[in-house]
């Protein structure tokens, strides 16, 4: 996943492309490349693979979160690429990698699932 470090951000890209992509398009695109086949939105996501506590996350695991105005409600994935680092897209930067301890991400964390 990053090879595309600076995609941009669309909401509602079209899966399969990588001219743009949005959160759950690109984990899908990632996906997709080692042979595994995910759902669309973030919360079919969320549904699929086995638990993972936040304490045991390992690299490649799917990684969720809430957005403002809508706590305890999934609208955001992106995946765990170790050292406490999240490979993600959302808004201005497209995917990038961030901080999965800083405020913003720590307080919205939801879930995790692990599907390889």
């Amino acid at each position: 996943g990053k090879r595309y470090l600076g995609t941009p951000y669309k909401f509602g890209a079209t899966a399969g492309q990588t001219r743009n992509f949005d959160c759950s398009s690109f984990t899908q695109y990632v996906f997709k490349k080692v042979g595994i086949n995910l759902p669309r939105t973030s919360q079919q996501q969320a549904r699929v693979g086995k638990y993972v506590s936040r304490s045991n996350l390992r690299v490649g695991d799917l990684v969720f979160f809430s957005i403002p105005g809508k706590p305890g409600v999934i609208h955001h994935v992106g995946i765990y690429a170790g050292n406490n680092k999240i490979l993600q897209t959302y808004g201005a930067g497209g995917v990038r990698i961030t901080d999965l301890y800083s405020g913003t991400w720590s307080s919205r964390y939801m879930t995790a699932r692990r599907v390889l």
